[in-house]
């Protein structure tokens, strides 16, 4: 079973209103071994004891980073025509959700390096745990309780619970430059009968390229294998589970390939002071580790077949959304979905090919072997 994200990423727009919410209640597995888990992140560093101070404060997190984040992509220098992002503020009084989409899609005159992209924040408070959904927490909570992770409460049916999100896709006009996504989320049960609260974190970031520059992406992983091991010291074990865990999910079987070369993604991560430092790291470090790319390559010339090769990957990266993506399939499955929402990151532009062959020993050759056997980037330790 492939890992679920908070709500949706990958389409990872994160609309409350229109989806079924899915964080924390599926366990990815690897390799067919037990579910992996982040032993390091023990709870020695507790949160405050007001659980609702923290989610406060990381929402506040999540929406002055995305201020951040925009303000970023507007002034760089590859948007030549400074354009600049719309706003879609929503909300949902039946599911007591609201959020705000920001688009940014350049008309084809306009010169700007992203072709079409979202920063999204979604927020929402007072939802009602079924027995469906409390059942799934409850075998993932026994789990932790019994490696040290958290105290014994367990979330139960009819339980409260709130969650925020802030989720990107950027799809860039260049081949040369990789789409890039992520996301960052918290989810807070609070017990009916005790009032005690419980919160996890969640998260990830990713890259798909069209042609391979290797040191970009070693670049890339480096980057977020240091962060792990700045925060968790564990000697990369951290970086190494989920790395793992984000090639597993960001895979397409009926084609037997990954979408793309992987990065770092978590779920179900009990909040602490440690774990909340590391979550909001993670999200600061978004635009240092894809801008730099961007800078590098978006001006590299590129032909015709080439533009071609990255509309034929969109479209695997369009089937991934569509067959394999729970938040995407459950948000269409939803009644009176909200479909700007779900779609907000799918690709602008896309192309299928009947049997596309491709040249042995050509650049698109040479991606597709990654794609079809992943590799390690970086040593799990730095040097």
């Amino acid at each position: 079973m492939r890992p679920s994200f908070l709500l949706t990423c990958s389409v990872f727009f994160l609309d409350f209103g229109s989806r079924h919410f899915s964080f924390a209640f599926f366990t990815p597995k690897i390799n067919n071994k037990e579910n992996v888990r982040f032993n390091s992140l023990k709870t020695d560093e507790a949160l405050p004891k007001n659980v609702d101070d923290i989610f406060d404060s990381f929402a506040e997190f999540l929406t002055d980073a995305q201020t951040k984040i925009i303000a970023a992509i507007e002034a760089h220098e590859s948007n030549a025509d400074k354009v600049q992002f719309c706003s879609d503020a929503w909300t949902n009084d039946e599911t007591s959700s609201r959020g705000l989409t920001r688009v940014i899609q350049p008309t084809k005159n306009e010169d700007c390096f992203i072709e079409k992209g979202a920063v999204s924040t979604t927020f929402l408070e007072n939802g009602i745990l079924s027995a469906e959904r409390a059942k799934a927490i409850q075998g993932r909570r026994a789990k932790q309780v019994k490696s040290g992770e958290g105290d014994s409460f367990t979330p139960a049916e009819g339980d409260t619970y709130k969650a925020a999100a802030l989720s990107l896709v950027l799809h860039t006009r260049s081949p040369m430059v990789p789409t890039f996504r992520s996301d960052v989320r918290i989810f807070v049960v609070r017990s009916k009968e005790t009032g005690q609260s419980l919160a996890w974190f969640g998260g990830g970031a990713d890259l798909t390229p069209y042609y391979l520059y290797d040191e970009d992406i070693r670049e890339f992983h480096e980057r977020y294998r240091n962060l792990c091991n700045d925060h968790f010291e564990d000697n990369g074990k951290t970086y190494h589970d989920m790395k793992q865990m984000c090639d597993h999910y960001f895979y397409i079987p009926a084609r037997k390939e990954h979408r793309g070369t992987g990065g770092i993604f978590w779920d179900d991560m009990i909040a602490t002071s440690k774990t909340y430092a590391f979550t909001k790291a993670v999200a600061n470090e978004w635009m240092p580790s894809w801008l730099g790319i961007v800078s590098k390559r978006n001006s590299l010339p590129y032909n015709d077949q080439q533009r071609q090769w990255q509309l034929l990957r969109r479209g695997r990266y369009l089937e991934f959304n569509l067959l394999y993506d729970r938040g995407v399939r459950f948000g269409l499955v939803a009644p009176n979905p909200r479909i700007e929402g779900i779609m907000v990151s799918a690709p602008p532009l896309i192309a299928w090919e009947y049997n596309h062959e491709i040249e042995e020993g050509s650049d698109e050759a040479r991606i597709m072997e990654i794609l079809k056997a992943p590799k390690n980037w970086v040593s799990v330790s730095q040097e």
